[in-house]
């Protein structure tokens, strides 16, 4: 079974197609078995995808937070989560409370 490159090559684009089609019969099979589920049963697109935490995360972009601490010289903030920044690093971080 020793095969030129170009032979593999006409190889893989067959099987390529082959793939996009086979993909796209079983999507068109999945899609028409969602339907009848959710015609059968009268679901909502709420009942399938349920607005849950991550969903309102993504929705509103996460909560913003006051910053608690300000630097005098630049005038930057920080909230105080995550990685302090190199301002308030090895500093008391009282004297920059806001």
């Amino acid at each position: 079974m020793n095969h030129s490159y170009k032979e593999l090559l006409k190889q893989r684009e067959a099987l390529e197609q082959q793939i996009t089609e086979a993909r796209r019969r079983e999507l068109a099979t999945a899609v028409a078995q969602v339907r009848e589920l959710i015609a059968e049963y009268g679901l909502t697109q709420q009942d399938v995808f349920p607005a849950g935490r991550a969903a309102r995360a993504a929705a509103n972009g996460g909560v913003k937070v006051a910053p608690k601490y300000r630097d005098p010289m630049t005038g930057q903030t920080w909230t105080g989560r995550g990685k302090a920044p190199k301002w308030i690093q090895n500093e008391d971080r009282e004297k920059f409370a806001i």
